[in-house]
This record gives structure tokens, sequence and C-alpha cells, in this order.
């Protein structure tokens, strides 16, 4: 397996750097992520540096993990180790004589990548943040939606509806409603299990752990957000397997709405991801404070009802 490192560089706007492969090369003419092959006795880190600064004359600052891809083209196997770099010195050239682009994230999906990539554009454009709702009943709608809008607009931008407490009448206008305030901030709204109702309002899916195992495929098209709850590393596999774009694993810390499911700990949470090819959410017990350190541990971000829902910013 040939081990590549590669960087997602951000400017402070969010875009995000795009180079274009030379046409004689594997997958030529598409857009790729900068970086190139780590050498033996070399680290991902110290590859991803060296590969920056020769192919664009730039020098990262800031490095933090974001995800590893295995992938199996016909004639060969990669593994991609990708790497955020929030900060950086000097002015990105095409130093071999590369086009070069910034990106805004929700454009990402428009440019044709390597087949390996599609993960890899996936974390690119996902915040660091996936807010669930808490429950509500009829009496409380009012109120739900007032906050709920109040959230997106301090920049949450990814929300999971889950409403059990409502009947199917009620959850349809609600989900509804909640989509304007989505569309408005440019936000993406996903609905907790119901799949028809998800297809009806033109809404991305949240699937039950349960569900994975009776879907007999991705119950949206691509371009329609599809994530899943996940609680060990077989589950996982299950989600990638029916290629949901991202999922939530937990719990990682101890919860109150699950107060005795035993945590599985942030050690256990870096192990069960690790390699696992599609952004994975950490969930359970967790507030913006943990981000960081999840981070650190291959997260996307983290998951969370009361952490997010009472927090005093959104967060991207």
């Amino acid at each position: 397996m040939i081990h590549v490192a590669v960087g997602v560089i951000r400017k402070p706007d969010g875009r995000v750097l795009i180079t274009r492969r030379a046409g004689q090369t594997h997958q030529g003419g598409r857009w790729e992520f900068p970086g190139g092959k780590v050498e033996p006795e070399e680290t991902a880190c110290a590859a991803l540096a060296r590969e920056l600064y020769e192919e664009l004359g730039i020098r990262p600052l800031e490095l933090r993990p974001l995800l590893r891809v295995p992938w199996r083209y016909p004639e060969k196997d990669v593994l991609l180790d990708v790497w955020e770099v929030r900060r950086f010195s000097g002015a990105p050239q095409g130093r071999e004589g590369q086009p070069l682009r910034w990106v805004p994230p929700a454009e990402l999906p428009h440019y044709r990548f390597p087949d390996a990539n599609a993960a890899i554009v996936t974390a690119a454009t996902l915040p660091e943040t996936y807010l669930i709702t808490p429950d509500t009943d009829a009496e409380g709608v009012a109120t739900f939606l007032e906050h709920l809008r109040s959230r997106i607009a301090a920049g949450i931008r990814l929300v999971q509806l889950r409403v059990p407490g409502l009947g199917a009448t009620a959850r349809h206008r609600l989900a509804g409603a909640a989509a304007e305030s989505a569309r408005e901030y440019g936000a993406c709204l996903l609905v907790n299990g119901d799949v028809d109702l998800a297809r009806n309002l033109g809404l991305g899916v949240h699937l039950r752990a349960a569900q994975l195992t009776e879907c007999p495929q991705r119950p949206l098209p691509v371009g329609r957000c599809v994530a899943a709850s996940c609680h060990d590393r077989a589950e996982l596999e299950q989600a990638v397997a029916l290629g949901v774009d991202f999922a939530v694993l937990g719990p990682v810390q101890p919860t109150a709405s699950h107060p005795g499911r035993a945590a599985m700990g942030a050690q256990a949470f870096a192990e069960c991801i690790a390699d696992v090819p599609i952004p994975v959410y950490a969930l359970g017990g967790l507030g913006v404070e943990d981000i960081p350190a999840m981070r650190e541990s291959r997260a996307q971000g983290i998951a969370a009802i009361r952490g997010l829902w009472h927090a005093a910013s959104g967060l991207c």
C-alpha cells in the first residue's frame, strides 16, 4: 500500500486550495488536494511539509489530523493520510506548473477529484459541530423553532431534527418550518430515521443504528446527505458499506440522556475510527471545549444535544 500525505489547506475565510493533476499521471487531469508519497522512515507530517514546499512553496505552521482513507484502485492500493492546514507561511504557487484554485467548501463537490478523494471532499465541507435537537411536544413547537433558528443564525450549519415526541403530521410541519430556517442560512438539515419524510421535503436523513441492517442500499441519492449513528467498529463498517456521508460514534463520555449506557472513552473512540474512510463525529457528554481534543483523535468534530443547543455560539 502506497502511503500518501494529503493537505486540506484553508484560508481564514474557509476557502480550500486545490490543484490539478498533470494529464499524464494516474487520475490525470482531475483536481486534487496537494500532497505526496511518504518516504521510508518519514512521518506523514514531515512528508506533507516537504511536499507542500516542493509543490507550492509554502510551509505548514499548524497541522491537524483529519482522516485516513484506505483505497484500492485496480492498479494499486493507497492510504491517504489527510491533514488540515489552517496556517502556513508563504504564498502558494504552482512550482511544477500545476493550476491552483481557492474554492469555497460548498463548491468542492462540483469539481472532479480522484475516486479516493470523495471522503476528503465531504470532510472539507462538513463543520466541526453537529447539533442534535432535543425533543419537544406540540405545545412547545413555536419556542423550539425560535430557538433552533437562533442556533442556526449563530453559526450552526449541520442539524439533526430528532423529535420522537411528535406525531407524524406534527413532525412533518415542524420539519418543513425548520427547513426554511436552514435554507435561509445555508445549513444542512437531516431528519432522524424518517426516510420518507426526508424524500418528501428534500432533506437529508440520519439513520439509527438498527436501520443500517434494514437498508439494502443508500436511501437517498448522492448530494442528499445521509448519516448514521454507530456504537462500535462493526456498525461503522456497515455505515461505510451502505455509502453514508458521515457517522456519529459514541457515547464517548457518560450522558444524562442515556445514564445506563457505558461510555467508551476518548482512547477507544480514537482506536475505533482509525482508518474509517468517512468523517466521524464524537457523540456523548461533549461540548465545544472538547472539539480540539476530539479533532486530535481524527474526529470531524462533536455531535451534541445539550452541548450545542445551549452553547454560547454556533461555531462552524
